[in-house]
């Protein structure tokens, strides 16, 4: 059974008439971000929440009523998109008010080319997109805890003890995307499988 990526309510909710493009690390990067997730779990006493499984944002929306013409738009960058090289670089933090400590990922030329390229197709549409930044301030990475909650002391603490760069880095190459739908309090999952090479 596939791993979902959310199961705490609190961010099921928050997450409710969302859509996300994803990718979803199944090999080494997977294996270190769960290594990660629960050493900083076992480390923390604060009340902070974590996704359940490690992923790679590509883009978000806001379409509760075109999830179906979203996936299909989706599909077609999917059906052209070579597969995707990630390499986890190092540990670091979005600052206040995100408050989020992740695996930050190179930016690796085919991942550089899959946001341009999936870029390039919405501009063509008229779907909400959300939390969206241009590619050249885009920072790809694996959230690993959600303390937006902490007072500052608090979440300086934790990401100071946190923040490190990796000489051992792992890698792997994707080769799908999975479309992720939030509704009523559940999540569901679509895998789009990229071209072959």
């Amino acid at each position: 059974m596939t791993r979902p990526f959310m199961t705490d309510p609190a961010l099921l909710e928050s997450l409710d008439g969302q859509q996300y493009l994803v990718l979803r690390p199944e090999d080494e990067i997977e294996t270190f971000w769960d290594v990660s997730r629960e050493s900083l779990r076992e480390s923390i006493a604060q009340p902070v929440s974590y996704p359940h499984t490690g992923h790679v944002t590509l883009r978000g929306f806001l379409e509760p009523d075109r999830v179906d013409e979203l996936k299909a738009a989706l599909t077609t960058w999917a059906q052209v998109q070579p597969p995707i090289e990630l390499k986890v670089v190092g540990i670091d933090g979005f600052p206040p008010p995100f408050q989020i400590v992740h695996a930050e990922l190179k930016r690796t030329s085919s991942l550089v080319s899959a946001y341009a390229g999936l870029t390039s197709l919405l501009d063509s549409t008229d779907f909400h997109r959300i939390g969206e930044l241009p590619l050249e301030d885009w920072v790809f990475h694996m959230s690993l805890i959600y303390a937006g909650g902490l007072d500052e002391v608090s979440w300086a603490r934790i990401y100071d003890r946190c923040r490190r760069v990796l000489e051992q880095r792992p890698a792997e190459t994707i080769t799908s995307a999975d479309f992720v739908w939030y509704t009523d309090g559940a999540e569901h999952v679509e895998r789009l499988m990229f071209a072959a090479k």
